[in-house]
């Protein structure tokens, strides 16, 4: 038997508990992990709570990342011992997760875990930092560089921002952080953050077009402040947009697209192919500074998940949550 957070939504109700799980209970899949560390994203956060609906089958073990060791291998890519990473494919929606301390997966939704990091640093990243990695490696395919102006990250204080400002730091940019918690605006700066502005500057509606600010955008954010964001990208600049937490919507105008020749780049995290993945994984192994890692992850046991869940989506966790699922 294994621990693991299990959801379950029947004629009582939809529920999320810590329980005890027989291995045989585990879906198909051709690697077996033994699970050292998860994480909690937004989405586990609604996934857990119930929020949005996020789970598709039922039972479900959330947890959209996981970081471990393989125990058992049909794959020819692996083979027991090795250390492994999963985002996305659906783990912790349509497949079990790793808010839990065994997985089976397929071995085509694995990479290898980087020299470079731990286990537990690695899921410090998660799905939240190696899309901010997406992020900054779209922008730099665009042709930005550091010296060309400021890159403004919204979201600044959850996981996606608060790597991408670390990374972009590193790599010499300019980097404004957008935040609706101005009090954080130290944490913002020793990962580094150049300046802060107040999440209410880019939140509301706003003019088709703005005065040319942002030579590029990482933003987590959507709607109102997504659209003010492309309004306020110079020319020829490029926004990268990979989250929703402010809405679906995009209540935008062309003007920017069209007379300024902004890019907008939408980044998916989830199914995205094993090159694009080894890319990242390699660049946040070489641009990412271990000591910020570090400033912005928290630490907290399997058995606190289920309570920690409802403080992510209320957005009072700052940076990243690392879960240790065998405590």
């Amino acid at each position: 038997m294994f621990a693991g957070i299990l959801i379950n939504k029947d004629e009582s109700g939809y529920r999320a508990s810590l329980a005890s799980i027989d291995p045989a209970q585990l879906p198909e899949g051709d690697v077996t992990v033994a699970i050292e560390w998860s994480t909690l994203n937004y989405k586990d956060g609604l996934a857990i709570t119930g929020q949005a609906p996020v789970v598709r089958r039922f039972p479900m073990i959330p947890g959209i990342d996981f970081a471990g060791v393989v125990t058992e291998s049909r794959h020819p890519g692996w083979q027991a011992g090795d250390k492994v990473i999963l985002n996305g494919w659906g783990v912790g929606e349509t497949h079990w997760g790793g808010l839990a301390q065994q997985a089976r997966v397929s071995g085509d939704w694995l990479v290898p875990l980087p020299a470079a990091f731990t286990t537990r640093q690695a899921m410090a990243i998660g799905t939240a930092g190696y899309t901010a990695m997406l992020c900054v490696l779209a922008l730099e395919r665009h042709g930005l560089t550091p010296g060309g102006g400021e890159i403004l990250v919204t979201g600044a204080n959850g996981g996606v921002g608060s790597v991408a400002i670390a990374v972009l730091a590193k790599l010499g940019y300019t980097v404004v952080a957008s935040t609706g918690r101005p009090e954080e605006a130290a944490y913002l700066k020793t990962l580094g953050a150049a300046a802060i502005i107040e999440r209410a500057e880019l939140a509301a509606p706003g003019k088709p077009l703005g005065k040319e600010r942002w030579a590029g955008v990482v933003d987590t954010v959507g709607s109102h402040t997504l659209a003010n964001a492309c309004a306020g990208t110079c020319y020829q600049g490029a926004v990268a947009a990979c989250g929703l937490a402010q809405g679906m919507d995009f209540p935008a105008s062309v003007a920017p697209f069209i007379l300024r020749g902004v890019t907008l780049y939408g980044i998916d995290s989830v199914m995205a192919p094993r090159p694009a993945r080894d890319a990242a994984w390699q660049r946040l192994a070489r641009d990412l500074d271990p000591a910020r890692l570090a400033a912005m992850t928290h630490e907290i046991a399997l058995g606190e998940a289920i309570a920690v869940a409802g403080q992510v989506l209320q957005g009072k966790v700052r940076g990243r949550v690392v879960v240790d699922v065998n405590r």
